[in-house]
């Protein structure tokens, strides 16, 4: 294995890293499938190359800046994946890595959130794949990985703020402000990303990868929309809740799965459908963040099987 000395003066008073090829490998999957996922259109409400979507705050300028800055991190979560260490260990590392990897995402973007739940979900799945690689496992034993490296965080991390709930005041507790997922896991008992990662992403898994095999022979741009309306039908978007309300992601799940009755982007009829919703979406100010996400690890782990597969 071929080692690289890495310096980040910025990231930890110039510490040197050691960092495998195997990682500069897979960390280049990762940024792939985000820069995908940001490139495709119409993407209904989304910000693509062609259009902001229901955002006024960025455009695709921003979330280029953004995945740049984060190509060093998903490199180092890949790495400590590849360490020795307990999953759930493991897992508390990556953590630090997302909180300094958010931190340098906001410099560069200027205060705008680009990338918060993509840096959580993608870098827990990139430790994963370290995970894997390192034991020399089977793609699909990933899916348990990461339900091992994740194990009881929303009884940790969510269990405490419903405990404490009348000791919350302005959206605070104890003078710590309340993240979204925090005030809609109160409101809604929605787990949110949490959640998902302790299912070990089973709705990627399930159905989004085997989805978006099937879409292979449509060009990428209309394979990559295909799968976002096909993963919209079934996601528990809390971008959607935050915006506005669990009956509005109800109506958004709808409204993709008879989309996809159309035939998606296959057909004229799923075509124009998709083009009506993404209007839609910018008038109403709705933006299926979450799921945008979700097609981005989904494109991540298909080139990791891949990879693994080579």
């Amino acid at each position: 294995m071929s080692i690289f000395k890495m310096l980040y003066g910025e990231f930890d008073m110039d510490k040197e890293y050691l960092v495998s090829d195997k990682a500069f490998k897979i960390s280049s999957l990762a940024v792939q499938a985000m820069v995908y996922e940001v490139s495709c259109y119409p993407s209904p409400g989304l910000v693509s190359c062609i259009s902001n979507g229901a955002h006024k705050d960025m455009d695709y300028y921003t979330f280029i800046d953004s995945t740049s800055v984060l190509i060093k991190y998903l490199t180092l979560c890949v790495q400590k994946g590849m360490e020795t260490g307990r999953p759930e260990d493991i897992f508390m590392e990556l953590k630090k890595l997302g909180v300094s990897a958010e931190k340098e995402m906001y410099e560069k973007t200027k205060g705008v959130n680009t990338h918060k739940g993509m840096i959580f979900l993608m870098g827990t799945c990139c430790g994963a794949v370290g995970i894997a690689v390192k034991h020399n496992m089977n793609f699909w034993e990933i899916e348990q990985i990461i339900k091992n490296m994740t194990k009881g965080i929303t009884e940790r991390e969510l269990s405490p703020i419903l405990r404490n709930k009348n000791f919350i005041k302005n959206g605070k507790l104890f003078g710590r402000k309340l993240s979204y997922g925090e005030k809609l896991f109160l409101k809604y008992n929605v787990k949110g990303v949490r959640g998902q990662v302790e299912q070990g992403l089973n709705l990627i898994f399930d159905f989004a990868l085997g989805f978006y095999k099937k879409s292979k022979n449509l060009n990428e741009n209309d394979r990559l929309v295909n799968t976002l309306i096909g993963i919209m039908q079934f996601s528990e978007d809390t971008n959607i809740i935050h915006r506005h309300s669990l009956d509005i992601l109800k109506e958004v799940n709808a409204k993709a799965k008879h989309i996809i009755h159309l035939g998606g982007m296959r057909t004229d009829e799923g075509r124009k459908a998709i083009q009506l919703l993404d209007k839609e979406f910018i008038y109403r100010n709705i933006s299926p963040g979450g799921t945008a996400d979700l097609l981005a690890i989904t494109v991540f782990l298909y080139l990791v099987k891949q990879y693994m597969s080579d």
